[in-house]
């Protein structure tokens, strides 16, 4: 009787103790995250009804936020406060180190989806997955894509020579289409037909779902209890879309896997010039038969992460910079004449001429340093870290947004204005390496960036060859909003495209 009541007071004071330390970490966490500057708080909610608005409305208000409490400051849904962070100094911290690679929680609401694909994933687990996907990007593998970039383009060229007799066109769709197309044949080395509904549905669906996971994001009780969300209309309408989309990539994965030749090289020792094309999927597949060192959920993942990051994002940049050359005719025949001098007569580049181009280089800089494609991203910290002087609590998590990075006047006189002029050398010299990340930086930056930018130009060489552009929409007519990618209000980008006389093409 004496030790079982010696027992139960051990135990309640174990339990106590735990508590106790539970409470003074949490009361340490939140006073050190009340010392950042931020907007003022209201009691118990904090800023959770700042975040209850329409989706361009609280884009403005993150914009306002950053000029009038960046570069770093405080924003909690009650008590679910976060860092953020829009100076590339603070940036620095985080992103030049393997200590904060683990993403923050939010991208928690993709694994879902995306599963623990290179975009979820981290510690042990992304780094494996890294080495294995890095040789998909390797240059010789990309020398043989632009064969891809070209031959899609020309398919381009002939749906938007349709377009020539409308006063305007939506651009999104069919570039998206294109990008679509390419990441497919490329890096899963399968084709598609985009008559079929299916594909057609899977483009959608990326949409839509961008869409509710933001919504969900800033929503704290749709994230408290994952059994309570799925049950709300929010959580049936996720399931149905992401079965859309893993259908369309499981039969991407099945046509590719029926016609699989296993190769049996060590990894380390690639021979890049034995295969046309050693495709992104090839390497899984191979990684899953020879290596054992990834399933088939495994493969299933990072399909699912490529197929939308290098298709989405891709068609979202290439459309706004698009959009910017139809507001900027000085520059779209800089581009233009670049392009004549360059290529001459032909209508497929190849790796050194798309190299060579480097107006269009820096107009391409200059608009995804204008929209960034991935607007924010988000870390959890893996220890208290000093930035600019606060000290910030282990497991906070930091939302770094690039969008604001890009136009932080201390960086970018004039920030807002289109000038791709500021990446001529002479001008880079004294910037800050992290004033300009469109792709991230650090360990964890895009494998896919070398990838999406010669993908661009080659798109940009026979739109620009055969079209001019005019403008409808305008940098100050777009409503831009949050999601999972930076997108506008209406999922469009509507611009005039013209014939080029035969002359101009010379």
């Amino acid at each position: 009787m004496i030790f079982s009541t010696w027992l139960a007071l051990l135990v309640g004071a174990i339990g106590a103790l735990f508590l106790l330390n539970y409470i003074y970490n949490w009361i340490r966490f939140m006073r050190l995250m009340d010392r950042l500057p931020g907007p003022k708080p209201l009691p118990i909610l904090r800023h959770l009804l700042d975040l209850f608005c329409e989706q361009g409305e609280f884009w403005r208000r993150l914009r306002k936020w950053s000029k009038d409490y960046g570069p770093m400051y405080n924003l909690a849904a009650m008590h679910f406060p976060s860092v953020n962070i829009s100076g590339p100094e603070e940036f620095e911290v985080i992103a030049s180190t393997m200590k904060h690679i683990e993403k923050a929680d939010v991208y928690l609401f993709l694994r879902r989806w995306l599963g623990e694909g290179l975009l979820t994933s981290t510690g042990s687990h992304w780094q494996t997955r890294r080495k294995i996907l890095t040789p998909a990007f390797h240059f010789s593998i990309l020398q043989q894509f632009v064969t891809v970039f070209n031959k899609e383009t020309d398919r381009l060229v002939e749906v938007l020579k349709k377009e020539t007799s409308k006063p305007w066109t939506d651009a999104m769709p069919l570039i998206s289409e294109f990008t679509l197309y390419t990441i497919t044949e490329t890096s899963m080395g399968t084709k598609l037909n985009m008559q079929n509904q299916e594909d057609k549905d899977y483009v959608s669906s990326i949409y839509e779902i961008g869409k509710l996971l933001f919504y969900r994001m800033l929503r704290p009780w749709l994230y408290v209890s994952p059994i309570y969300y799925n049950l709300t209309p929010f959580g049936l309408k996720e399931r149905k879309l992401i079965k859309v989309l893993h259908r369309f990539t499981d039969k991407i994965i099945s046509q590719k896997s029926k016609d699989f030749q296993k190769f049996d090289v060590p990894q380390e020792n690639y021979n890049y010039s034995q295969r046309k094309k050693l495709a992104f999927l090839d390497l899984l597949l191979n990684a899953k038969i020879s290596e054992g060192i990834i399933d088939e959920n495994g493969i299933r993942d990072e399909v699912n992460t490529f197929m939308f990051e290098g298709h989405d994002t891709t068609s979202t940049s290439i459309c706004f910079t698009l959009m910017l050359l139809a507001n900027h005719k000085d520059y779209q025949e800089k581009v233009y004449e670049e392009m004549v001098t360059v290529l001459g007569e032909t209508n497929h580049p190849t790796i050194p001429a798309l190299n060579d181009l480097k107006v269009m280089e820096r107009v391409i800089k200059e608009s995804l340093r204008l929209y960034p494609s991935v607007p924010f991203i988000g870390r959890t910290l893996e220890e208290d870290t000093l930035i600019n002087g606060y000290l910030l609590p282990r497991r906070v998590h930091v939302n770094v947004h690039i969008f604001d990075i890009h136009r932080n006047e201390k960086y970018w006189p004039e920030p807002d204005r289109f000038d791709p002029d500021r990446f001529l050398p002479e001008n880079c010299v004294d910037r800050h390496t992290f004033a300009y990340v469109p792709f991230s930086a650090g360990p964890r930056n895009c494998i896919g960036q070398k990838f999406a930018i010669l993908e661009m130009k080659a798109v940009l060489c026979g739109i620009l060859r055969n079209f001019e552009l005019d403008p409808i929409d305008t940098p100050d007519s777009v409503v831009l909003v949050p999601s999972i990618i930076l997108r506008t209000h209406d999922q469009s980008l509507k611009l005039k495209f013209k014939s080029r006389n035969a002359g101009d093409k010379r």
